[in-house]
Formats: C-alpha cells, sequence, structure tokens
C-alpha cells in the first residue's frame, strides 16, 4: 500500500517539476509573473511550484501577481507572503495599470470543465476573448515602454481539434480541427479557436512574444474532485465508497497527462517556446478507453483502500451529454520534443496513485 501523504505527494511533485525544469525557472527568477486563473487547477501546481521555488532561492525570488474571482477566498498557501500578489478581479473587467512592473504573462483563466462551461456559455466566451483580449491590449501598451513584456502564455485547449478524423490521430499542431461551431461544447471550443486567432495575429502585428498551450487531458492534484471531468469522477464515486458510474459505452479513448509533466511544459512553452506559435503538451501513450480507465483505477482503488465497488455503465439523463464530444484524443507531441525538451514520464499509474490519494485525504 502507498503510504505518502498529501505533503508526501505535493513535495515530490514540486521537487520533479522543478528539477525538470530548472533551466526555465532560473530564467524566471529575479522576475514578476502575471498569472490569470490562479485558483483553478492548474494555478493550484504552477503557484506552489513559484513559492518552491523562492523558498529555495530567496535570493532572486518570482514575484506572482496572481488574479482570480477567488470565490472561496485567497487560498491558505497564497496568504501572507510578500512574493505573492492576490488580485480579486473579474477577468473580462481586469485593465491594469500599464506602469506595473509585468514581466511575464501566463494567461489561464477560464471554465475548463464542460459540466461547467456547458451551464455557463456566455460566461466561458466573455472569459475566453474578452478577458484574452484585456491582457493582449495590456502587453501591446507594455510594449511601448522600456518594460516590455518577455513572454505571454496562452492556454488554449485540445479542444480546438473537436473531433479529429481517423487520419489525424495522434494529432499534431497543424491539423485544422473537426468542430462544430453551434453545438453545446462550441462556447469553448470556438472561443479558444478564435483566441489563438487573436494570439497569432496579436504576436505578429504589435511582435508580441505570444506563445499558446494546448493542453491534452491534465489530471492530478489541484483538479477539485467536483469539477466534472473523468478522473475526478471516478475519484468521487470511490472515495464515497459507490459504485463507478459511467454515462456512456465506455469506448472513448484518451491519453492523460499527469500535472507535473504537464506544468513542466507550460513553463518551457513561456521561456522556449516559438512566437507566434502552438505547442502540444500530454502523453503520446497510452491511449486508453473510459471503461479500462474505470478499471485501471478502481484496482489502484482496491490495492491502495481496500475498495469494493463495481463499474455500472449507464447513460446520462441529459441528451447532449455526449454530443460532439470526440471519439479519440492523443497528441503527437513531436513538436515539443524537438523545440522545447519536453519529455513526459510520469506513468499513468503513478498519476492516478497520487491523484486517488491526494483526493482521499482532501475529502478528511
Amino acid at each position: 500500500m502507498n503510504n505518502m501523504s498529501k505533503s508526501d505527494i505535493e513535495s515530490a511533485d514540486l521537487s520533479y517539476i522543478q528539477t525538470k525544469a530548472r533551466e526555465e525557472l532560473n530564467k524566471l527568477s529575479g522576475h514578476s509573473v502575471l498569472f490569470t486563473g490562479a485558483d483553478g487547477f492548474l494555478g493550484y501546481y504552477f503557484l506552489k511550484v513559484f513559492l518552491a521555488w523562492n523558498d529555495a532561492h530567496p535570493a532572486k525570488k518570482i514575484k506572482v501577481h496572481a488574479l482570480d474571482i477567488f470565490l472561496n477566498g485567497i487560498p491558505k498557501h497564497l496568504r501572507g507572503r510578500s512574493d505573492i500578489v492576490p488580485i480579486k478581479k473579474d477577468i473580462t473587467k481586469f485593465k491594469p495599470a500599464v506602469s506595473q512592473k509585468i514581466d511575464y504573462i501566463i494567461h489561464a483563466a477560464s471554465i475548463a470543465s464542460p459540466i461547467f462551461y456547458r451551464q455557463y456559455p456566455i460566461e466561458t466566451i466573455n472569459a475566453n476573448v474578452l478577458g484574452l483580449y484585456n491582457i493582449l491590449n495590456f502587453a501591446v501598451k507594455k510594449q511601448k515602454t522600456p518594460k516590455k513584456v518577455r513572454g505571454l502564455l496562452f492556454f488554449s485547449s485540445s479542444e480546438i481539434y473537436g473531433d479529429p478524423t481517423p487520419e489525424h490521430v495522434p494529432t499534431p499542431e497543424n491539423y485544422r480541427g473537426n468542430v462544430s461551431c453551434t453545438g453545446p461544447r462550441a462556447c469553448y471550443d470556438e472561443s479558444k479557436r478564435f483566441g489563438e486567432t487573436l494570439c497569432v495575429n496579436f504576436s505578429q502585428v504589435h511582435k508580441l512574444p505570444i506563445k499558446i498551450a494546448r493542453p491534452f487531458n491534465n489530471y492530478g492534484p489541484g483538479l477539485k474532485i467536483t469539477d466534472g471531468r473523468v478522473i475526478p469522477d471516478f475519484a468521487n464515486d470511490i472515495l464515497h465508497d459507490r459504485d463507478i458510474n459511467m454515462l456512456s459505452t465506455g469506448s472513448p479513448t484518451r491519453t492523460f497527462c499527469y500535472i507535473t509533466d504537464a506544468i513542466v511544459g507550460y513553463i518551457k512553452i513561456l521561456i522556449k517556446g516559438k512566437n507566434g506559435e502552438s505547442y502540444n503538451i500530454g502523453t503520446e501513450e497510452p491511449e486508453i478507453s473510459m471503461l479500462n480507465l474505470a478499471k485501471k483505477i478502481k484496482d489502484i482503488a482496491i490495492k491502495e483502500i481496500g475498495y469494493k465497488g463495481k463499474i455500472i455503465l449507464k447513460t446520462s439523463k441529459d441528451k447532449h451529454y455526449l454530443t460532439d464530444a470526440p471519439n479519440r484524443r492523443r497528441p503527437t507531441i513531436a513538436k515539443a520534443r524537438k523545440d522545447l525538451g519536453y519529455n513526459p514520464r510520469i506513468t499513468l499509474e503513478q498519476g492516478l496513485s497520487n491523484s486517488l490519494l491526494w483526493y482521499k485525504e482532501n475529502l478528511l
């Protein structure tokens, strides 16, 4: 049985990220970073990485301006630190002063779960378009001052590919997509696609150092168990001693990238990525069906916590639950390997085990 605690898992994860992205974190040292979406999944570990780095390198700290709505208040790990400046603000209304010292921007503010962006389609579009406009216009104004923005990372999504045709799986960055512009997922998919269009054109016209990340099914600590995505859903059933409920046949396939490998990739894009270009960040294998994923996390739960439940296949009451959902999602990361030196290493088994134990302790 894995006896690691939540703090053990996080400590090992943060050490892994700092080791794998040491060169890039060194280049961020002594600079200031604006991180939008600080209370989200990506923000959880991103900011912990910066704080852990600062604790180990007190002479050249990374100062972080952490923006979010913070609906539940400022998280404990962001309080009482001189190297963190929490900004409680809606990204669609955020217009920072040009005089503010911001060297790098990581723009992750969005509604990323299909469960929630389908409930709040207009808010999703506004965050993905108006919020990005605010960030880009700020960067343009900064370029006219001596203290220009050194790098801007925009979080797009693998959803911009839609449901790739079979010959385009694994999916490269130059695939143009098979996306509905009117379906139930379009508010997210199309606003992210337009966000990339904005970024490429702002980069070209205003000579901005904008880089684009396309995440492929990231998971792990920091992803709320109520998020509605598949791994926290399975964990939620397991930890509440329920059967694992699947609202599909379990046939769609995905690859999954543990949060540590994902964040290493994103930091590398920010520092090493080519301006105006996009990078897939994820893992190329194993490509696993949702049913086999359920079986795998069930086996881990039996071993780790003595789980006794079953896997139950159901049909969702929501008739649009699976509409436009991709049948397969698997990236090719050859470009990230070549340009960034990106090389994800955490196995699915290790990532699922870490996630399940982290969720277990968070429920206490």
